[in-house]
């Protein structure tokens, strides 16, 4: 899949979960390395596969196995683990919270949206799993549905880039590009927003056409060489007269687990990019 296309048929997985899962997973549940945690190696996560073999049901040892299969590209055995976890804790929602969002990166969104609505309560709701539940019921084509989980998660994490992004691509999914532009501008300017944010909106950018200014904002994170490979892949993308329909089922297919887990250390970015 070329560059441009990867970035949004990725985005609304990736940028969710990924953006999310550095910001305190210790009280959302969920199984994303931190940002300042180094690599794993190969013999720590033998190492804690090991421990959890030895006792499953000890849920502190699953939870962190779970963690470092997703951080190593995993995804589908960290789901597993998870699974076994949370029937053996089903109103555990921090299990339940870390088994949704990988299920949503598995691409098994139906069991996601069920699992997930467990995951939090009304009266406490959990701006990390609304965010993921919109991208649940995005990736399934029910953009309205995830704009509202969206719109929700906003309301208690105002202005939050993660949340913005994942709205603006819902907007972009939903062929709406002119909200899609407002909200990823806003998602932009935020301090805390990265590069897949901005990648993100270069996206909805090169989709109007606007390929100078979707360039501009390429540059200030890629190499010009790179810079200028997304720049002409997304050109092909726009002039494609089908381009809707490829980019739905490049969304589709990204959401797909690999083949073979990955033996490459640490998680995904702008090929993962949230996006």
């Amino acid at each position: 899949m070329n560059t441009a296309l990867r970035l949004l048929a990725a985005a609304l997985v990736a940028l969710a979960l990924g953006a999310c899962q550095t910001r305190s997973p210790e009280t959302t549940g969920s199984i994303g390395p931190s940002a300042a945690r180094a690599p794993l190696g190969r013999a720590e996560v033998e190492g804690l596969g090991v421990r959890y073999r030895e006792n499953p049901n000890d849920l502190g040892s699953a939870m962190r196995y779970a963690q470092a299969l997703r951080a190593t590209d995993q995804r589908t055995q960290a789901a597993a683990v998870l699974q076994q976890a949370a029937l053996r804790n089903p109103r555990d929602q921090a299990v339940l919270g870390a088994y949704g969002k990988v299920l949503v990166e598995v691409g098994r969104f139906q069991e996601a949206q069920e699992v997930l609505q467990n995951a939090h309560t009304p009266s406490q709701p959990d701006w990390r799993i609304l965010s993921a539940q919109g991208t649940a019921a995005d990736q399934l084509g029910d953009h309205a549905r995830a704009q509202g989980f969206y719109e929700a998660a906003l309301k208690i994490r105002p202005e939050e880039p993660a949340i913005l992004s994942n709205l603006g691509l819902s907007y972009a999914l939903a062929r709406r590009l002119d909200q899609a532009e407002t909200v990823l501008r806003r998602a932009v300017q935020n301090p805390a927003a990265d590069a897949r944010v901005r990648a993100n909106l270069a996206m909805v950018l090169g989709l109007k056409g606007r390929f100078a200014e979707a360039d501009t904002l390429l540059r200030q994170d890629l190499p010009p060489a790179e810079a200028e490979a997304s720049l002409a892949s997304l050109r092909g993308l726009v002039s494609q007269p089908n381009r809707w329909k490829a980019i739905e089922a490049a969304d589709r297919a990204a959401a797909k687990p690999a083949a073979k887990p990955a033996a490459a250390l640490g998680a995904g970015t702008m090929a993962d990019p949230r996006g």
